[in-house]
């Protein structure tokens, strides 16, 4: 069985919010979409080089575990991206999570990510 790559255990922490764009805020409402239709931990969106947007929330199986924002990658991959633009995460933490930020990043050094709260109001961005 070949092992998994090495995840960074790392949270990164949001600097301070930045103006969400119009399509931004799009994110925003796709995020809070999935994480809504089905009571999941954290909902996420991402907009990919052509405009495309995938939406996902967090899976947690006995077999199978997931971030929304590795879904949402993940998605966006499946579908033919090569880069992001941006992503988004609604969460109950301060915080993003380290595989979600790997995943963003295996497409995009530069794509901001947005970390918002469950109502929807930006925690802040993570641009490293």
């Amino acid at each position: 069985m070949p092992e998994s790559p090495a995840v960074p255990a790392a949270r990164p922490t949001p600097s301070d919010p930045a103006e969400l764009s119009a399509e931004d805020g799009k994110l925003v409402i796709l995020a809070r979409g999935a994480r809504g239709r089905v009571g999941a931990v954290e909902g996420a969106a991402v907009r990919d080089q052509d405009g495309r947007t995938y939406a996902a929330a967090s899976v947690s199986l006995p077999s199978l575990t997931l971030t929304a924002l590795q879904l949402a990658v993940a998605s966006a991959v499946a579908a033919g991206a090569t880069r992001l633009e941006a992503a988004l995460v609604v969460t109950e933490a301060s915080t993003l999570d380290g595989a979600g930020h790997a995943a963003v990043r295996d497409l995009s050094a530069d794509a901001p990510i947005h970390v918002a709260a469950p109502d929807g109001s930006v925690l802040g961005t993570v641009v490293e």
